[in-house]
């Protein structure tokens, strides 16, 4: 509700060339209800990293589940470790006929910390772990989808912290039912060159993220990336999926910093 005097932004006129959506965790200072109704003033079409819990309260505002969570067991403990294999094949196969009956397609997963390993023996661990439920998700018309993190200031140590990493592994899995989480941010830190990275390994990623570079607040020109530059650029490669806004604000209106970054990256 608005304070008394103060008139409701009119929801943004979006073009519809991007399908916009925002990450929940940040903004945990309002309720999902609250983050529902806002995202909807807007013309935000969904509410990314929500589980099967929240599921009903997104359904109840008509919002999309466009990047499911809930199957990981976090982000240092993943696919890259066989120790995890039995933790991580048993709640992914319980989570994936429950994205499909939802109605939803991707669900996020992570590789996990180096701990010293190489690369070649992290690809075969990940092949090992994933490819039995890769063929419950084609089954169920489910997408398993690994983020890339930096590993240089947020995620010491991820081992899926490039891009070419996360497509090697793609290419030896051979499946449309793995993507990459393309985040821009963590991407910015680690390597760069982000407009040609994507436009080059599109076809290998499933959805996107955005934060401003550095200090993962509000995308505007306070932050080094240019966004609608990157957002033309993920439009020139035919992506239809959705892009979330995973910025923490900094700015005392919260909602108007969404506003603002869902203008901006609407091209």
């Amino acid at each position: 509700m608005m304070p008394a005097g103060e008139i409701e932004p009119l929801p943004l006129a979006l073009k519809g060339n991007i399908n916009h959506s925002v990450c929940r965790w940040c903004y945990q200072d309002l309720s999902l209800e609250q983050l529902c109704v806002a995202a909807k003033s807007i013309g935000i079409k969904g509410i990314d990293l929500v589980g099967p819990a929240d599921w009903p309260t997104l359904k109840k505002h008509g919002l999309d589940s466009p990047m499911c969570n809930g199957a990981e067991i976090n982000l240092t403990d993943g696919f890259n470790d066989t120790r995890f294999h039995a933790t991580l094949q048993k709640n992914y196969a319980a989570m994936i006929p429950k994205v499909a009956a939802a109605g939803y397609q991707n669900l996020i997963c992570f590789s996990g910390s180096r701990r010293g390993m190489d690369d070649a023996t992290g690809w075969a661990n990940c092949v090992k772990g994933l490819t039995p439920l890769l063929a419950l998700a084609k089954k169920h018309n489910v997408v398993l989808v690994m983020e890339l993190l930096n590993s240089k200031i947020d995620h010491k140590d991820y081992h899926c912290d490039r891009t070419a990493w996360g497509v090697a592994l793609a290419k030896k899995l051979g499946s449309e039912h793995f993507k990459l989480l393309f985040d821009i941010y963590h991407m910015q830190i680690d390597e760069g060159d982000v407009i040609r990275t994507l436009t080059d390994n599109h076809a290998y990623i499933g959805h996107y993220h955005t934060a401003g570079v550095p200090g993962r607040h509000e995308i505007d020109d306070s932050q080094e990336l240019n966004y609608p530059a990157i957002m033309r650029a993920i439009k020139a490669t035919g992506y239809k999926g959705y892009v979330a806004q995973e910025f923490i604000p900094k700015q005392p209106d919260k909602i108007a910093s969404l506003r603002k970054a869902v203008q901006l990256c609407d091209v």
